[in-house]
């Protein structure tokens, strides 16, 4: 099969409606873990169709106070709407400025977070939250900055990013532990 992007191209002779859809964004992700948040993708991953389209989204279930970690999409811009609750969001301008640009949204608010800067999100509310991202790749990829830094493998020196983060090394090593 010829491969686009890293994934299969069909004969156009062998497409079908499901190569063009998805089922399930009206089911609530599982918040029930240690950040209270949950994503489900739609992306060239789920909707094969998607392939060379430059888009995708994605839904994105809170718990109360729970948060999506500072993380960014290295090929994509993403557009954030809020279905339900409140939400602080906010991103990182890159060096040397380093400013952090945030809001507060509520239901039907809209947010850009412009490609490759950290950013992330938080409800800020008592009951569940819900928000719609639409993201500018069909395959926008995502680092979450704690899992790259901490989570590397194999493990980057503790020397490193004892000496990056100003802190002592066994603090480094409890948080490499967990990841």
């Amino acid at each position: 099969a010829v491969k686009l992007n890293g994934f299969a191209c069909k004969n156009p002779a062998w497409v079908q409606a499901n190569d063009f859809s998805f089922s399930g964004l009206h089911n609530p992700g599982n918040t029930g873990n240690p950040f209270g948040s949950a994503v489900t993708p739609v992306t060239v991953a789920q909707i094969p169709g998607l392939n060379t389209l430059g888009i995708s989204m994605v839904r994105i279930d809170y718990a109360p106070w729970g948060v999506v970690s500072p993380h960014y999409h290295p090929r994509a811009t993403e557009i954030l709407t809020v279905i339900e609750g409140s939400l602080e969001v906010g991103f990182i301008t890159s060096n040397p400025d380093n400013r952090l640009i945030s809001k507060i949204l509520q239901k039907g608010d809209v947010y850009v977070f412009p490609i490759g800067l950290v950013h992330f999100q938080r409800n800020i509310g008592h009951m569940n939250a819900v928000a719609i991202s639409g993201l500018s790749s069909q395959n926008p990829g995502v680092s979450t900055i704690a899992n790259v830094v901490f989570g590397s493998k194999p493990d980057i020196s503790t020397d490193i990013l004892a000496k990056a983060f100003q802190v002592d090394k066994n603090i480094v090593q409890q948080i490499q532990w967990r990841f």
